[in-house]
């Protein structure tokens, strides 16, 4: 029989010279084959052994990893105690011991964390024990402020007497630490070595660690105010500022410099260089010409922090996501038209809807959550078409291709997936080093970005799974990045991340090479002017303006060209956790802490 299904056999072979012939040739044929397939199985065992191996050297340099910040915990303790021991001799407050300056504000709060039982934007929005969180109360006027009092996160009591003070916040641990050996190198728990590769079916991916826990809830503050004119609605005890004191002495006018807009007290500044509501307040950047002006079009109340907001492409709809649903409002009317909601999952516990996109044909609604799922929504008839399972930590991010059939997604699991709603399927899992933290899919389809922990972005091609971009190195983040965006035309990308800075990179490696370092792309331009953490960026599809969100509860119109702010936005009393602009131009919408998301209009003056 022949060795291919479906064909005749050869038959017997004719006696004679000629039938010996044939016979001796074909055994040499089956000796030379079955020699081949020897050599195959053994290249693929020595592979194997070298994987084996590759896994065998990570887990030993992971096990120094810990064993080296052990160590650097424990001196840490000691120098903790050892101040103590010097303000009590002295009997004043500890002196700081090396390190940077230290200075008081949210802003040097320790970043939160992704990784095993850990989420994001739990710890944005956990503000206990000193811990990062939420965008605390704003800080009492100068002369009223009192020293910051600092807390210790949870941790081994010392050897004796009192608790040492913290460390400087440059040396204070993440929250929700999971191990109790510190973080890993970027700042994050670190945690427990893979020993199995997670690529997709038939596709290229890496080895990665698996997790060891499920998913945090996050532990919501009370909305809290913010440092502008008038009285909170959300807190109807919050104090307003003392005006006849102000008008009794006025202060010196503020010289403005270029983008440090979030310093500024409004009701100092002239009136020309600011717009007053009354819950929101524009500054405008007098560096540069002013050429914007922005309104407030809707409020749309919320029963639990909005961590998402995304509009359909045709400008039409805005959906949120909230806490165990997600939401679809009129743009122009400001009606809620639906709430997209599994009634399968307990509605007794939280479940908070990290990302939400619509299909580009706004048929569908693309949902993801921290239960690990994601659910794509048949919009007309509030049914799920697709759910896919497969993510092993909170999924954080999710974007639909414009080929309405392909959605990306990135969770804490440290891997991309790439998945295929026509034939419910996962069709590319692309595995890194971090928890990734945000996607985004090129407007031809053809790459996909990733933003991660590891304080670098990449970029994939998504045919092959090549790694053709990878954005970092010198003039890269210095911290975890939270958000990209492509820009209209594909070539350049932005990226917001918790160092307080956005960055736009132009993105030049040959395409289709595959990478295998921090090659191709640079950065053209850092945008420098938060406060705090940079959550979300997106660019207006006119590519004139790249907008940001900040946990500083700002928003903040950028100039690409010159990387300038055109103006800075207070409208919300907590964290800035999501922007983004309308297909269609002219509104943007933005998601927020303090239980709100809002929609936005911006024009261009004459």
């Amino acid at each position: 029989m022949s060795m291919y299904p479906g064909h005749r056999g050869m038959g017997p072979v004719p006696p004679g010279n000629g039938g010996e012939r044939l016979n001796d040739l074909l055994g040499q044929i089956r000796a030379e084959f079955e020699s081949q397939m020897r050599a195959t199985e053994s290249f693929e065992h020595q592979i194997q052994t070298q994987i084996q191996e590759m896994q065998h050297v990570r887990d030993k340099v992971y096990a120094m990893e810990q064993n080296h910040m052990t160590l650097k915990q424990k001196y840490e303790e000691e120098i903790a105690h050892l101040r103590r021991e010097l303000a009590n001799a002295r009997g004043g407050a500890p002196p700081a011991i090396g390190g940077p300056p230290q200075h008081a504000g949210p802003s040097q709060q320790p970043p939160p964390a992704i990784g095993v039982g850990n989420n994001v934007f739990g710890a944005i929005m956990a503000g206990q024990g000193g811990q990062a969180g939420l965008a605390p109360p704003p800080a009492p006027p100068q002369e009223q402020q009192q020293p910051p009092q600092h807390q210790m996160p949870p941790g081994p009591p010392p050897l004796q007497g009192p608790p040492p003070p913290p460390p400087p916040p440059s040396q204070q641990q993440p929250p929700f630490q999971q191990y109790p050996q510190g973080p890993g190198p970027s700042g994050f728990p670190s945690q427990p070595p893979q020993t199995t590769a997670s690529p997709g079916p038939g596709k290229r991916g890496g080895i990665g660690r698996p997790p060891a826990g499920g998913p945090a809830t996050p532990q919501i503050n009370a909305p809290m105010s913010y440092p502008g004119p008038g009285q909170s609605p959300q807190i109807p005890a919050h104090p307003t500022p003392d005006h006849a004191r102000m008008q009794q002495h006025p202060p010196p006018p503020i010289p403005v410099q270029s983008n440090s807009l979030s310093d500024l007290d409004p009701e100092r500044m002239p009136a020309h260089t600011k717009k007053m509501k009354d819950d929101w307040w524009v500054i405008f950047n007098q560096a540069v010409p002013r050429v914007l002006d922005v309104d407030l079009v809707h409020t749309l109340q919320h029963e639990s922090v909005v961590c998402c907001v995304r509009f359909s492409a045709d400008g039409k709809y805005v959906a949120t996501g909230c806490n165990r649903s997600a939401q679809i409002y009129d743009v122009q009317t400001g009606e809620k038209l639906c709430i997209l909601q599994d009634e399968n999952i307990d509605l007794n516990g939280d479940l908070y809807i990290r990302s939400v996109c619509f299909s580009p044909d706004g048929k569908y609604l693309a949902t993801g959550a921290e239960d690990k799922m994601i659910r794509v929504w048949d919009i007309a008839t509030r049914t799920i078409r697709n759910t896919f399972s497969g993510h092993e930590q909170d999924i954080y991010s999710l974007d639909f291709a414009r080929d309405g059939r392909t959605i990306a997604s990135g969770s804490g699991d440290r891997t991309v997936r790439l998945w295929d709603i026509e034939q419910s399927t996962n069709i590319l899992t692309l595995t890194i080093e971090d928890g990734v933290t945000t996607v985004a899919i090129s407007p031809d389809t053809k790459y996909v970005a990733a933003g991660s922990l590891d304080k670098s972005v990449r970029v994939w091609e998504i045919a092959r799974g090549y790694l053709v971009e990878r954005l970092e190195g010198p003039d890269g983040h210095k911290d975890s990045v939270y958000s990209v965006a492509f820009s209209p035309n594909g070539r350049d990308l932005v990226s917001g991340s918790l160092d307080k800075t956005i960055k736009m990179w132009e993105l030049s490696a040959p395409r289709g090479i595959p990478q295998t370092g921090p090659k191709g792309g640079r950065c053209i331009k850092t945008f420098e002017g938060h406060r705090d953490f940079v959550l979300s960026v997106a660019l207006t599809p006119d590519a004139q303006w790249v907008l940001s969100g900040s946990k500083d509860r700002g928003v903040q119109f950028w100039d690409p060209r010159t990387g300038a702010t055109q103006l800075m936005l207070q409208g919300h009393k907590n964290s800035v956790i999501s922007v983004a602009p309308s297909p269609t131009g002219n509104y943007f919408a933005t998601g927020s802490g303090d239980m709100r998301a809002r929609i936005w209009s911006y024009t261009r003056l004459q």
